[in-house]
């Protein structure tokens, strides 16, 4: 297993409109995507992108995320946590299925089957107590430059 390219950070809160406020604000985000419902998984998400080393907007992005009811499995991150604050950190490798079984023979525990994500391509995720305590997104590298766009 090689450690891939930091594709997003995955901030949860409980309100996606003030946190878009927050990182155009505050932050000075220029590029702020258009939130959109991820209903299978039960969250409202919006992706603001960060600018690369060459300064274009290819940096590692910042997914927010928004639980769309109580029965979201982010409800009860909020509940811990009600500001909200890092929920996640995803990595790209080239082939899921691989990634998937070099992770399991390694006796990493994987949350759920492999999934599409918010990017459109398949994702599992790897339980924090074999991860040095951060929930890690596994995906796979995106065919186009990798990022949300909209």
């Amino acid at each position: 297993m090689k450690l891939g390219r930091l594709n997003h950070i995955g901030v949860a809160t409980p309100s996606i409109e003030a946190s878009i406020a927050h990182y155009r604000d505050v932050m000075g985000a220029t590029k702020i995507h258009t939130p959109f419902d991820l209903e299978e998984q039960g969250v409202k998400v919006c992706f603001v992108d960060t600018p690369g080393a060459d300064g274009s907007m290819n940096g590692t992005q910042i997914e927010l995320i928004e639980p769309l009811g109580e029965n979201s499995t982010l409800a009860g991150f909020l509940a811990k946590n009600p500001l909200g604050g890092q929920h996640h950190v995803c990595f790209e490798v080239p082939d899921i299925e691989d990634a998937r079984a070099e992770f399991e023979a390694l006796g990493k525990r994987i949350l759920g089957p492999t999934r599409i994500g918010a990017h459109g391509t398949p994702i599992f995720f790897v339980h924090p107590k074999d991860m040095q305590g951060m929930l890690t997104e596994i995906m796979e590298t995106p065919k186009d430059d990798g990022h949300w766009s909209n």
